[in-house]
């Protein structure tokens, strides 16, 4: 298992920040999938993503500093996705950071550096779609 973390700089304020964070627009944020169906549960936004030839359930809970997901069940080629999007203030703005640990289930040598690299570009990716959906950020 491997962990990746990304962040930004963004010049507004955490409320501002945190009405532009949904579970549909991290995942299209992302870039790899595209939100196919969403479903509103007692625990949770569970947000079905689908790519290239899979389906992939993504459970998001909200927290008090942004979101929280992980990928429900075993599917696709992943052991483990678990991925924190956290909203801090920081001096004129806030700070967006991305933390995501990933595992995949395949027997390749090397497999979760190859994903952790994937994840560090989705992130990269995450976050400047995310900051540029801010109002003055």
């Amino acid at each position: 298992m491997r962990e990746v973390e990304r962040s930004r700089f963004v010049m507004a304020r955490p409320p501002a920040v945190h009405r532009t964070l949904s579970p549909e627009a991290v995942v299209a944020a992302e870039g790899t999938f595209t939100v196919s169906a969403v479903e509103e549960t007692d625990t949770g936004t569970v947000v079905t993503a689908a790519g290239p030839g899979m389906s992939v359930p993504l459970r998001f809970e909200s927290r008090d500093d942004g979101l929280r997901y992980t990928v429900e069940g075993e599917v696709g080629p992943f052991d483990h996705l678990e991925t924190e999007l956290t909203v801090t203030p920081e001096e004129n703005g806030s700070r967006l950071t991305m933390r995501s640990t990933v595992s995949l289930n395949l027997p390749l040598p090397f497999a979760d550096r190859i994903a952790a690299w994937k994840r560090g570009n989705e992130l990269e990716r995450a976050l400047d779609e995310l900051a540029a959906d801010v109002p003055g950020g």
